[in-house]
Protein backbone atom coordinates (compact mmCIF):
# COMPACT_ATOMS: atom_id res chain seq x y z
CA UNK A 1 0.00 0.00 0.00
CA UNK A 2 1.42 3.11 -1.23
CA UNK A 3 2.71 5.37 1.96
CA UNK A 4 0.56 9.20 2.73
CA UNK A 5 3.85 11.07 1.89
CA UNK A 6 3.25 9.31 -1.64
CA UNK A 7 0.35 11.74 -2.53
CA UNK A 8 3.09 14.79 -1.99
CA UNK A 9 5.51 13.19 -4.61
CA UNK A 10 6.13 15.18 -7.68
CA UNK A 11 4.49 12.56 -10.04
CA UNK A 12 1.44 12.70 -7.78
CA UNK A 13 1.26 16.49 -7.40
CA UNK A 14 1.73 16.61 -11.48
CA UNK A 15 -0.80 14.32 -11.62
CA UNK A 16 -3.29 16.05 -9.62
CA UNK A 17 -2.64 19.35 -11.33
CA UNK A 18 -2.90 18.11 -15.07
CA UNK A 19 -6.35 16.81 -13.72
CA UNK A 20 -8.10 20.14 -13.11
CA UNK A 21 -9.88 20.48 -16.14
CA UNK A 22 -9.71 24.48 -17.05
CA UNK A 23 -12.56 26.73 -16.40
CA UNK A 24 -13.78 27.80 -19.22
CA UNK A 25 -17.08 29.26 -18.62
CA UNK A 26 -19.21 26.41 -19.05
CA UNK A 27 -17.71 24.23 -16.26
CA UNK A 28 -18.09 25.94 -13.03
CA UNK A 29 -19.51 23.88 -11.13
CA UNK A 30 -16.99 20.78 -12.21
CA UNK A 31 -14.14 23.27 -11.56
CA UNK A 32 -14.83 24.47 -7.77
CA UNK A 33 -15.17 21.11 -7.10
CA UNK A 34 -11.89 19.51 -8.46
CA UNK A 35 -10.26 22.12 -6.99
CA UNK A 36 -12.03 21.71 -3.82
CA UNK A 37 -10.79 17.98 -3.88
CA UNK A 38 -6.93 18.98 -5.12
CA UNK A 39 -6.78 21.51 -2.31
CA UNK A 40 -8.00 19.16 0.34
CA UNK A 41 -5.66 15.86 -0.81
CA UNK A 42 -3.08 18.72 -1.12
CA UNK A 43 -3.75 20.15 2.44
CA UNK A 44 -3.72 23.06 0.71
CA UNK A 45 -8.03 23.84 1.64
CA UNK A 46 -6.93 25.48 5.14
CA UNK A 47 -7.14 29.16 3.74
CA UNK A 48 -10.25 28.36 2.12
CA UNK A 49 -11.70 26.95 5.62
CA UNK A 50 -10.21 29.50 8.07
CA UNK A 51 -10.24 33.00 7.50
CA UNK A 52 -6.56 34.89 7.51
CA UNK A 53 -5.05 35.17 10.93
CA UNK A 54 -4.29 38.93 12.28
CA UNK A 55 -0.87 39.92 11.38
CA UNK A 56 2.37 38.93 13.09
CA UNK A 57 3.89 40.83 15.95
CA UNK A 58 6.91 40.67 17.91
CA UNK A 59 4.58 39.63 20.87
CA UNK A 60 3.28 37.24 18.39
CA UNK A 61 2.88 33.05 20.16
CA UNK A 62 4.95 29.96 18.42
CA UNK A 63 1.31 29.00 17.93
CA UNK A 64 0.32 31.98 16.05
CA UNK A 65 3.56 32.08 13.88
CA UNK A 66 2.63 27.92 12.72
CA UNK A 67 -1.08 29.41 11.96
CA UNK A 68 0.15 32.42 10.36
CA UNK A 69 2.40 30.49 8.22
CA UNK A 70 0.24 27.42 7.50
CA UNK A 71 -2.59 30.16 6.17
CA UNK A 72 -0.12 31.55 4.12
CA UNK A 73 1.35 28.86 1.93
CA UNK A 74 -1.71 27.29 1.78
CA UNK A 75 -3.09 30.69 0.41
CA UNK A 76 0.29 31.16 -1.81
CA UNK A 77 -0.41 27.46 -3.42
CA UNK A 78 -4.04 27.74 -3.71
CA UNK A 79 -4.07 31.08 -5.20
CA UNK A 80 -1.24 29.87 -7.71
CA UNK A 81 -3.56 26.43 -8.65
CA UNK A 82 -6.82 28.30 -9.04
CA UNK A 83 -5.11 31.13 -11.50
CA UNK A 84 -3.31 28.26 -12.85
CA UNK A 85 -6.44 26.76 -14.15
CA UNK A 86 -8.67 29.41 -15.69
CA UNK A 87 -8.81 30.18 -19.17
CA UNK A 88 -6.58 33.41 -19.80
CA UNK A 89 -9.68 35.43 -20.99
CA UNK A 90 -11.67 34.62 -18.22
CA UNK A 91 -8.96 35.53 -15.46
CA UNK A 92 -8.66 39.03 -17.08
CA UNK A 93 -12.46 39.69 -16.22
CA UNK A 94 -12.34 38.34 -12.47
CA UNK A 95 -11.16 40.81 -10.14
CA UNK A 96 -7.84 40.22 -8.01
CA UNK A 97 -7.30 39.32 -5.24
CA UNK A 98 -4.67 38.38 -2.34
CA UNK A 99 -7.09 36.37 -0.33
CA UNK A 100 -7.95 32.74 -2.10
CA UNK A 101 -10.78 32.82 -0.65
CA UNK A 102 -12.05 35.58 -1.73
CA UNK A 103 -10.78 34.90 -5.17
CA UNK A 104 -13.03 31.70 -4.90
CA UNK A 105 -15.43 34.32 -4.21
CA UNK A 106 -14.82 36.81 -7.16
CA UNK A 107 -15.03 34.12 -9.11
CA UNK A 108 -18.58 32.14 -8.01
CA UNK A 109 -19.87 36.00 -8.68
CA UNK A 110 -18.24 35.88 -12.11
CA UNK A 111 -20.43 32.75 -13.09
CA UNK A 112 -23.63 33.11 -10.70
CA UNK A 113 -25.81 33.99 -13.57
CA UNK A 114 -24.32 31.22 -16.08
CA UNK A 115 -25.68 28.63 -13.28
CA UNK A 116 -28.83 30.20 -13.74
CA UNK A 117 -28.95 30.00 -17.49
CA UNK A 118 -27.79 26.09 -16.93
CA UNK A 119 -30.65 25.70 -13.98
CA UNK A 120 -33.09 26.97 -16.67
CA UNK A 121 -31.85 24.62 -19.26
CA UNK A 122 -31.89 21.90 -17.09
CA UNK A 123 -35.15 22.39 -15.80
CA UNK A 124 -36.44 22.24 -19.37
CA UNK A 125 -34.95 19.35 -20.10
CA UNK A 126 -36.47 17.92 -16.96
CA UNK A 127 -40.12 18.71 -18.30
CA UNK A 128 -39.59 18.06 -21.71
CA UNK A 129 -37.88 14.85 -21.26
CA UNK A 130 -39.94 11.99 -22.17
CA UNK A 131 -39.45 8.24 -22.22
CA UNK A 132 -38.81 7.17 -25.51
CA UNK A 133 -38.92 3.55 -25.82
CA UNK A 134 -35.59 2.59 -27.46
CA UNK A 135 -33.27 3.13 -24.39
CA UNK A 136 -33.95 1.14 -21.27
CA UNK A 137 -36.49 2.78 -18.57
CA UNK A 138 -33.31 2.31 -15.99
CA UNK A 139 -31.13 4.76 -18.46
CA UNK A 140 -33.90 7.46 -18.22
CA UNK A 141 -34.35 7.42 -14.48
CA UNK A 142 -30.62 7.63 -14.11
CA UNK A 143 -30.37 10.48 -16.81
CA UNK A 144 -33.46 12.25 -14.59
CA UNK A 145 -31.91 11.67 -11.24
CA UNK A 146 -28.32 12.82 -12.78
CA UNK A 147 -30.35 16.26 -13.80
CA UNK A 148 -32.58 16.69 -10.83
CA UNK A 149 -28.44 15.99 -9.32
CA UNK A 150 -26.98 18.86 -11.28
CA UNK A 151 -30.42 20.89 -10.00
CA UNK A 152 -29.47 20.13 -6.28
CA UNK A 153 -25.98 21.81 -6.60
CA UNK A 154 -27.18 24.77 -7.80
CA UNK A 155 -29.61 25.19 -4.85
CA UNK A 156 -32.82 24.18 -6.81
CA UNK A 157 -33.67 20.97 -5.35
CA UNK A 158 -36.59 18.68 -6.85
CA UNK A 159 -38.27 16.74 -4.78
Amino acid sequence: MASFDSAYSPAAITGYLSSIESLSGTNFRKWKEQISIILGVMDLDYTLRVDAPVTLTAESSTEQKAAYEKWERSNRISLMIMKGSIMTAIRGAIPDSDNAKLYLAHIEEQFQGSSKAHATTLITKMVTLKYNGSNGVREHILRMNDMASQLKGLDMEIS
